[in-house]
């Protein structure tokens, strides 16, 4: 037994004499780690978050008929720059056959009512002149006069209204549609022969077309809850329109909503921001656009990109170069972020070479 007990002994013994060797073999001709180090540089950090949304005019009314029919004539088309008080459309009035009937009898009445009234003053003016009754009697009789010449006058304009949309003493036509402000015609959803019905107090009524001041655009959009606590009025954005590439334009923010929407889960808050247009830019209504919010800026610092920060209770540290591949720690304080690179505010100059983590560039 002894002698198998020492043969087992010495052949675990010379296994492990030969890993021992072959261990300390390869590691003697294993080439030294040599870490990448980079020096720390001047740079503009720029924090920002991102809203998206759209670009809409301040200002955009939709243009409706005070009367229902049928469009006779269309002058205008999408497109096309309209000033106001100018004649869009023409709307042939179809008449309501029980409105036409209750007018031509209200005129009929005031009609019956006026010549009574005539000759009743032509009567007393004879009976007036001939000094039989007084001037004051007299007068109220033709004040009756009057009052009947006006409601015959109101009656007819009235059955006029209802058959034509027009009134001759007003010199207006109702069936007349005009833009009410100065600017580009987005959209005409009728054609000529379309039915319309007339905006009142119980119906939006038919839009006749959509006008908007394109020189007026803003863009609103939405940001999360957890970013509206940063902005404030008047803070700079830039806005990129997904239609429009190689081109940034400038937006000034001009609204906060202070109440949030829910929406996909999460609470978001309307924002809108004036849009700074030059003389010949032109942006369509309704573009989607991303707005780069800059919530803080600082020109030219000193800085590093963020991945060679590490950490130690919190405390940020970076690993200095003292002599070839010689690394000691040092603490730092840092300022503002991007996301990619960080301010250095101290701690580090310009010249020291600061150790990449875990970036191994040659075997030598």
């Amino acid at each position: 037994m002894k002698k198998v007990f020492l043969g087992l002994f010495i052949i675990i013994f010379l296994g492990l004499s030969v890993w021992l060797g072959y261990y300390f073999y390869n590691k003697a001709n294993t080439d030294p780690v040599v870490y990448k180090t980079e020096t720390p540089f001047k740079a503009d950090i720029v924090k920002k978050t991102v809203a998206t949304g759209s670009i809409v005019p301040r200002k955009e009314v939709q243009v409706k008929s005070q009367v229902s029919g049928i469009v006779e004539e269309l002058h205008v088309e999408a497109g096309q720059v309209v000033k106001k008080g100018q004649l869009l459309a023409k709307i042939r009035i179809v008449p309501n056959m029980v409105s036409v009937n209750n007018a031509e009898t209200q005129l009929e009445t005031a009609k019956l009512n006026f010549n009574e009234a005539k000759r009743e003053l032509a009567r007393y003016e004879q009976l007036y002149e001939q000094k039989v009754i007084p001037e004051q009697e007299y007068q109220k009789y033709k004040a009756d006069y009057n009052l009947k010449r006006e409601a015959m006058q109101a009656a007819e304009s009235n059955l006029l209204l209802v058959r034509e949309g027009a009134s001759r003493k007003s010199g207006q036509a109702s069936n007349l549609v005009y833009s009410t402000i100065d600017g580009m015609l987005l959209d005409v959803p009728v054609k000529v022969g379309t039915s319309i019905i007339e905006r009142n107090n119980f119906n939006e009524g038919t839009t006749i077309a959509t006008v908007a001041d394109m020189r007026s655009l803003v863009f609103e959009g939405k940001i999360d809850e957890s970013e509206v606590g940063k902005l404030r009025e008047n803070m700079a954005l830039l806005l990129t329109i997904g239609a429009i590439e190689g081109r940034v334009f400038n937006a000034k923010l001009e609204y906060i909503a202070p109440k949030g929407v829910l929406e996909e889960g999460s609470i978001k808050f309307p924002i809108r921001a004036q849009v700074v247009l030059n003389d010949k830019d032109f942006i369509r209504a309704g573009y989607s656009a991303n707005a780069d919010i800059v919530l803080d800026k600082r020109d030219q610092v000193l800085a590093i990109k963020e991945s060679m920060l590490k950490f130690e209770k919190e405390q940020p540290y970076v690993e200095v170069e003292k002599s070839p591949q010689t690394f000691e720690k040092r603490m730092v304080k840092t300022g503002l972020s991007d996301g990619i690179n960080i301010e250095i505010v101290s701690g580090l100059s310009k010249n020291e070479k600061v150790k990449v983590p875990d970036a191994t560039i040659a075997q030598m």
